[in-house]
Order: structure tokens, then sequence, then C-alpha cells
């Protein structure tokens, strides 16, 4: 039976790359998308024309509610899920001392609070099941910090901390959960970074000399789902170009 796999913020970018290769090694892949998304319909018209048929559904993943339903349905409708991409994520970036309290709420409902939204209803399924993969995917931020990212940074740290205690209370019934941590990779919202800031600040930090492809972070998303990777738990793989290592 084909495996479903999920893909929150699938819809763009790094969500879109994990999501057509994971399609593209046999799963059955479902999206998420805001509720406000007016684009969604054109974006699965988009993916069906380039061979890749996906459902997608409306989701708040900051929302626990919404989290619930949107998973019900999913369920009901094509079936278990196996593989949960928590990768779901906003900035606010702001120094601390300018920072406001939406600012943080905003980005830790939706960066951290949402891991919990997402994987609490799928997670019961997959034990029973006795297998399921989780990815969280994280960032280079949540490892080293960021100038004007102390909500982001937070959250994304907090996500590994997720990472390694569900790991161990799951690896008993075939479940991994894992962390991806990408460095800057060049997906629609690092590209409108000025060039000139890409030039002289970013990129120069990263030893090899490029922004990182979202196809070599979608690469190892499926690897983590995979069957080869039944050993690998609790990890937080960092996939940045040398930019920090630890």
């Amino acid at each position: 039976m084909t495996k479903i796999a999920l893909v929150t913020g699938g819809m763009g970018g790094l969500g879109e790359a994990i999501s057509m290769k994971l399609a593209s090694v046999g799963y059955r892949v479902v999206t998420t998308y805001s509720p406000g998304n007016t684009k969604s319909q054109q974006w699965l018209a988009d993916m069906e024309a380039g061979g890749f048929g996906f459902r997608a559904y409306p989701c708040d993943v900051a929302d626990d509610e919404s989290a619930q339903e949107c998973i019900n349905r999913i369920t009901k409708e094509l079936g278990p899920i196996d593989v949960l991409v928590n990768n779901a994520g906003i900035t606010r970036d702001t120094t601390f001392k300018k920072m406001g309290k939406p600012d943080w709420d905003a980005v830790m409902k939706t960066n951290l609070d949402s891991v919990f939204n997402m994987t609490k209803p799928i997670c019961d399924g997959m034990m029973e099941r006795g297998w399921g993969r989780i990815i969280n995917i994280s960032s280079v931020n949540g490892q080293k910090g960021a100038f004007g990212q102390t909500n982001y940074s937070a959250a994304k740290a907090g996500m590994h901390g997720f990472t390694k205690a569900l790991a161990l209370e799951v690896a008993r019934r075939g479940i991994t959960v894992n962390t991806v941590s990408p460095g800057y990779i060049a997906t629609k919202m690092v590209r409108e970074i000025s060039r000139e800031v890409l030039d002289t600040k970013i990129i120069p930090q990263i030893p090899m000399s490029r922004l990182g492809k979202p196809e070599e972070v979608a690469g190892l998303v499926a690897y983590l789902a995979s069957d080869e990777a039944a050993f690998l738990t609790g990890a937080n793989i960092a996939i940045n170009g040398g930019q920090h290592m630890h």
C-alpha cells in the first residue's frame, strides 16, 4: 500500500521541493496551506500539469482545533498518515529591543506550537501501526542564533528539543523522529534578500560559497522518510554548506 506523507506549508519554497521529491519516490503527498491562501488552487493545477497529483487541505497549523480537523479529514478521505514533515514556518524579524509580544507569539505558535498540534493526532496511529517518520524542519539559526531573530531562533531550537524527547518515547514502536536544520537555501524568501547582502554578508560565511538548493534538502528528507533510515532517530542533521559545524 502506498504510504501517505503530509508536508505542512508545502506550497512553494522548501516545502514544495520536499513534496515533489517525496512524490517522485513513491509517496502519496498531502500538503497544508493557510486558510487565507488564494493561490492554492492555481498551485495544485500547476503541480498537476507537471505530473504531481497532490492533495491540499486548508489548515492553521498554529491552532490546535484547525490541525485536528485537518488531520481528521485527511485520514477519513485518504487514509492514515505515515510520514509527517513539520515544515510550516514564518519570520517576524526585529531586534529584541523592538520586538513586541505579538511578534514573539506569532512565531512561536506557527513554528513551534504547530509541531505539537500536527504531531499529536498523528503519532498515536503511527504507534499502533508500528511504523512512522516524523521530520521537523528547523534552521541553522536555531543552532547558532541570528541577529534580530530571538523569536525564530528560540522556536527552531525548541523543535529539536521536541525531536529528541519524542524520539526516545517512540523508538521501540518503529517510529523515527529527526530534525533537519538547513542553512541559507535558494528559496524565493532568500532570493528576495538584496544581492549586496547575499554577496557581502551571507555567502562569505558559507565555506561552499553558494546557497543550498531546495532539492538537496528534499533529498535528505526523502532519505529520513525511507525504510533505510530506520536506525537514525533523535538526530539534528545540519545541511548548511559548512556554515555552522558542531
